[in-house]
């Protein structure tokens, strides 16, 4: 059904709209720090919960038996919700559905029908259990950012543990204790220390960062970065990717800056770091560019810098710290990173996926179309390719990730990532690389797609392959 141009239709290296924007009006760029303007490999992942397995080991004093689990790289994707009380993690539709074989208790797969037993019988999570602003519910947290695969791989590893030897935990304490394990694990400084080490294995991309930075300011443009990460940390990863005077390419500079705090928090000041990384006293009336300032917040950065609304457009990998209030309650445009969008486009455009889902369209369209006829062979029929149809969406999931799936779609609608992804952020990318394919006064429109009653009956004809349909023959006629 198939035409072979529809394949590979798909960039996995270019800029997606959610909102119109212009290049040309954005005179400020901005950008967050890890997994923005540096990107990491995925071996990264398997020290963090290394580490944090030993730090659960020797400090919180949990069974050595947990030394058996290794890091399992493609367990799960970002965007899962995991109900603290019912030790669950799961994929979450826009709608607040869990999406049916994606529940995980440990690392077993949870039957459809318990899932629906669990929360009262149906498969929907109400909006008081659901994530706050920030990913944070009376229950559930979301794992939003790329640093919570390894908690996610190790949260669901010790559970495993303690539910095959028929331990008694309690589930908030195994939660917060994950938790702030993997938290240690920066505190402490210990990815910092690893990255630093190596970084020619660890940091991706560093020669297009130095491309996208130089080409920005070479037009005229100011560039600010806004990290929580420490100065040094920072400082050596820019000479890295940019080089020794990676400063002169920032108009300011700060460091440990507690967001999403720093977005909301009027409370604390600007402070100056000398050239050895000591905080310095003095008040702080301009923000000068060549030095290093820690915390302050957006009010008082918005009061020295003037730089306001739509002319500033930051870029950031965390949709809630990063970019939601930037959006939200300063109207500054926003850029997404997100490094899985390469991956998924790459499988969208293989004939694999395309032949799955034209193919599930087909059976949708005839499904609806000849629901009406309700005599017992019709029945047998409908019964049969509802049960193919379930066995497509099936194997399309599996495509992505065999547990969980796209982390932008359940089998229909948008995950309650992608709608997040939608709502906080006017841009995204699979990487800042992708600013190098436009012109820094390259305007994005987004696509107009139809809403459900506007969508005309010539588009569900389309999506079986019908190739002779008005879209080809007869719209041109129309105006």
């Amino acid at each position: 059904l198939l035409p072979p141009e529809v394949c590979n239709l798909l960039n996995p290296a270019a800029i997606y709209a959610n909102n119109e924007i212009s290049l040309g009006d954005v005179e400020v760029y901005g950008f967050d720090y890890d997994y923005t303007l540096a990107q990491y490999s995925d071996s990264l992942h398997s020290m963090i919960f290394n580490a944090a397995r030993e730090i659960l080991i020797q400090q919180y004093k949990y069974p050595g038996e947990i030394r058996k689990y290794d890091y399992i790289p493609d367990f799960a994707i970002r965007g899962l919700h995991y109900d603290v009380q019912k030790s669950l993690l799961m994929k979450i539709d826009a709608f607040h559905y869990v999406q049916l074989g994606t529940a995980y208790r440990g690392l077993q797969p949870v039957p459809d029908d318990e899932v629906i037993d669990l929360y009262g019988g149906t498969q929907h999570i109400p909006l008081y259990q659901m994530s706050d602003f920030y990913g944070k519910g009376p229950s559930l947290k979301q794992f939003m950012d790329i640093f919570s695969l390894p908690e996610m791989a190790l949260l669901s590893s010790v559970v495993d543990h303690f539910l095959a030897h028929s331990l008694e935990f309690d589930q908030t304490h195994l939660y917060k204790d994950v938790s702030d394990a993997i938290r240690d694990v920066h505190i402490k400084g210990l990815m910092y220390q690893w990255i630093e080490k190596d970084m020619e294995k660890y940091i991706l991309r560093g020669d297009e960062t130095h491309a996208v930075l130089t080409r920005l300011v070479n037009h005229g443009k100011k560039l600010f970065l806004i990290t929580n990460s420490p100065f040094s940390f920072v400082n050596k990863g820019m000479k890295h990717m940019v080089g020794k005077d990676w400063r002169d390419l920032f108009d300011v500079v700060i460091v440990r800056a507690d967001k999403p705090t720093f977005f909301t928090d009027r409370r604390k000041p600007f402070r100056k770091l000398d050239e050895s990384g000591v905080l310095q006293w003095d008040k702080i009336n301009h923000l000068q560019k060549g030095t290093i300032y820690r915390q302050g917040n957006l009010f008082d950065f918005l009061h020295l810098t003037g730089w306001r609304g739509s002319r500033v457009l930051y870029f950031g990998d965390h949709l809630y710290s990063d970019l939601a209030d930037l959006t939200l309650r300063h109207g500054w445009r926003t850029g997404a990173i997100i490094p899985e969008l390469e991956r998924e486009i790459n499988i969208i455009n293989t004939e694999q996926y395309m032949h799955s889902l034209t193919w599930q369209q087909a059976l949708t369209g005839l499904l609806e179309r000849m629901q009406t006829y309700r005599d017992a062979e019709s029945r047998q029929v409908l019964a049969a390719w509802m049960k193919e149809r379930q066995e497509i969406r099936s194997i399309t999931k599996n495509l992505f990730n065999p547990r969980f799936g796209s982390i932008f779609r359940t089998f229909h609608n948008p995950t309650y990532f992608s709608r997040r992804l939608v709502r906080f952020s006017d841009l995204y990318m699979a990487s800042l690389s992708c600013l190098l394919n436009y012109s820094v006064n390259f305007t994005f429109y987004p696509r107009r797609t139809p809403l459900q009653h506007e969508a005309p009956l010539w588009m569900d004809q389309l999506c079986t392959g019908c190739m002779k349909t008005p879209f080809l023959e007869e719209m041109v006629h129309i105006r």
